[in-house]
């Protein structure tokens, strides 16, 4: 799999090796730990593959972008607008539906503004989201264990609950420490058994826990199990 930085031409729906090609762009409100998170899983000797005659390329398109920019509303804003490109693109140069490009923003409740706003407007202009609640940390933690209370909306709450919380400064070096191998399809498990504790009548912006970030995995990575 390819991992790019920024966003270039659409390109051919056909890698090297003559691998049918999918390229996905990804708007992330973390500066570091969420493309490192994607970097670690997407590694060819440890991820499983859905389709592995697609070549899946991903590009965090907001990698340079400061801190002012990675508000769930602005992301989400900047997302719209590139997959309104993205979509003329793959019409003009005929591509057939099943390679177009994805966009996706990874983002969290945290104590943010506007994310109602932000979701309306991603599912308004095709732009899929992986959310989590209180933050991304939750999903990290279930690669370790079972989640089965509430954070409080504090984040700092879940992070002290990771394995090596007290090196979390170094992220680099703590996080593929923290996602063990062969650890997503148990951390998927414990994902939806925590999201179905709120019951269906809770909205996802109201569970605190909550994740859905595998289906960012195995629907825009296109990865089966890493």
């Amino acid at each position: 799999m390819a991992y790019t930085k920024g966003r270039d031409s659409l390109g051919p729906a056909m890698a090297r090796g003559g691998k049918r090609r999918r390229v996905v762009h990804v708007f992330t409100e973390g500066k570091v730990t969420e493309p490192e998170y994607i970097g670690i899983i997407k590694d060819k000797d440890r991820a499983t593959y859905a389709d592995p005659s697609m070549t899946v390329e991903i590009r965090i398109a907001n990698s340079t972008a400061p801190g002012s920019q990675r508000k769930p509303i602005k992301l989400v804003e900047a997302a719209v607008r590139l997959m309104r490109d993205e979509t003329r693109e793959a019409k003009k140069s005929g591509l057939g539906k099943k390679f177009w490009p994805q966009v996706w923003c990874l983002f969290d409740r945290d104590e943010h503004e506007l994310i109602e706003t932000a979701m309306k407007q991603a599912r308004e202009g095709g732009v899929r989201v992986a959310f989590s609640h209180p933050c991304f940390e939750v999903w990290r933690l279930l690669h370790y264990k079972p989640v089965t209370s509430t954070f409080g909306g504090a984040c700092d709450q879940t992070t002290a609950r990771l394995p090596f919380a007290k090196s979390a400064a170094n992220i680099k070096s703590v996080l593929p420490a923290q996602i063990e191998p062969g650890s997503f399809t148990e951390a998927k498990k414990r994902a939806l058994k925590m999201n179905a504790a709120h019951g269906d009548h809770v909205s996802m912006l109201h569970r605190d826990p909550y994740t859905d970030v595998f289906t960012f995995v195995e629907e825009g990575l296109g990865i089966a199990s890493y």
